[in-house]
């Protein structure tokens, strides 16, 4: 990607909140009984629960708090996980498979939870849509709809072609799967919520602080950075795409892809309203995912455009304009006020990846873009596991993964190709 931080600075979510003041960075020696390295929504999340149970929790942050993928995402609030509930029972059976998805049903609920405890002021939107564009995508939004139904989901509304053009102004899509439990959120003001949460819970944190590397044994977890260091009992690794060489063992798993996301002019509710008639978040089924909503200032927000080589394209913001006019054509004659993008990570399956590297080293990574709700719950079933009993967490944990072939100079290459197969399946 290119320069992060410019990328980071540059996000419509970063100009429209007002952050706190800095967190100092980590100098000299701390202790406590919980660091966490990362300061995304999974691990505050973990950090607000532990507080909670009266522990005393560090925060490790290398840049500021919500810098990542929680602070620039699409701000879609869904159930599930990236991989399908098939892919799922496949790799765990169906009982798991089952777990899970209530598991991710439960993170949706704690989110709203968390809003309403806390008073996050986010800019909740309830409901979303799923669409299809292509006639097999029909067939698949249909089997997706009999699937849920299996599993005890609340009942989803079809929309049929017709339905669906009254609810969304565009020519693109066939059929729809609305979800009224789901919604939409304003991504970087809820981590940043969370964080206030979790300070006022007693979490230490310290920003501009990245975590070089660790040792643990059975007395104890050292975590060191370039100006200190923290003694804890428990370590937790939450730092996703950019932990790197912090812990090599978990880099192998998973791989930073770069989407992109523009917003445009202010709109004016008239016009905003009459793109998305019910303020539903939408993606589409394709591969390379479409997936935009309205923000609360009238704004269309719209991202897609992966980059799995690890290049940026030569104009994302154009490229990405140009999928947004392929199903709002009627925007022809709109600015584009705010570009960014960002790593999301991404495991071989697309299931999250959830474990420990040792008894007292835990993890939580692999999101593979599906992340608000379920990395909310990835950090109550953490501390639930470290506090009680890790009934949940360990039904995650036993998800298998493999590593990205290749290694680290082949494995880009081998998964751009790989990839090409699926951009060329989204046109057919």
């Amino acid at each position: 990607m290119v320069n992060d931080d410019s990328a980071a600075a540059a996000s419509y979510y970063e100009r429209s909140v007002s952050r706190p003041a800095q967190a100092p960075p980590l100098q000299g020696s701390t202790s406590a009984d919980v660091c966490v390295v990362g300061a995304g929504i999974a691990g505050l999340s973990t950090a607000l629960h532990l507080a909670a149970r009266g522990y005393r929790v560090v925060a490790l942050e290398q840049h500021r708090v919500g810098w990542g993928a929680s602070g620039r995402n699409g701000g879609q609030v869904l159930a599930g996980v990236a991989s399908s509930q098939s892919k799922l029972r496949q790799l765990v059976g169906p009982i798991d498979a089952a777990r899970i998805w209530q598991i991710s049903v439960d993170g949706v609920a704690l989110t709203r939870e968390l809003i309403k405890r806390h008073h996050i002021a986010c800019d909740w939107v309830s409901g979303h849509m799923s669409v299809a564009i292509k006639a097999r995508q029909v067939s698949e939004l249909k089997a997706t709809q009999s699937e849920l139904a299996e599993l005890g989901a609340p009942p989803s509304r079809w929309l049929n072609g017709e339905e669906l053009r009254t609810l969304l102004a565009s020519p693109r899509y066939r059929a729809g799967l609305f979800d009224s439990d789901t919604g939409h959120m304003h991504p970087l003001r809820y981590t940043l919520g969370l964080a206030q949460a979790a300070q006022q819970a007693g979490v230490s944190f310290y920003e501009q602080s990245r975590a070089l590397g660790y040792s643990a044994d059975a007395k104890g977890v050292r975590v060191r950075t370039s100006e200190g260091e923290v003694q804890c009992a428990q370590l937790m690794l939450a730092g996703n795409a950019w932990l790197g060489r912090t812990a090599p063992e978990l880099a192998r798993k998973i791989i930073g892809i770069g989407t992109h996301i523009v917003a445009t002019e202010v709109l004016g509710e008239e016009r905003a309203s009459a793109l998305i008639r019910n303020n539903a978040a939408v993606h589409d089924l394709n591969w390379v995912v479409d997936y935009f909503r309205r923000s609360a200032d009238h704004r269309l927000l719209f991202g897609g455009r992966v980059s799995y080589s690890g290049v940026n394209l030569a104009d994302l913001t154009r490229a990405t304009r140009e999928r947004m006019l392929g199903v709002f054509p009627q925007l022809a004659d709109t600015r584009i006020e705010y570009s960014w993008g960002g790593l999301v990570d991404i495991t071989m399956n697309r299931a999250p990846h959830f474990g420990r590297l040792a008894p007292n080293v835990w993890f939580l990574q692999g999101f593979s873009g599906h992340g608000l709700a379920l990395a909310t719950i990835a950090g109550q079933c953490l501390a639930e596991a470290l506090a009680t009993t890790s009934e949940r967490f360990d039904v995650f944990a036993r998800i298998p993964h493999r590593d990205f072939p290749g290694g680290p100079a082949l494995r880009r290459p081998a998964l751009a190709l790989a990839m090409l197969w699926y951009r060329l399946r989204d046109l057919l």
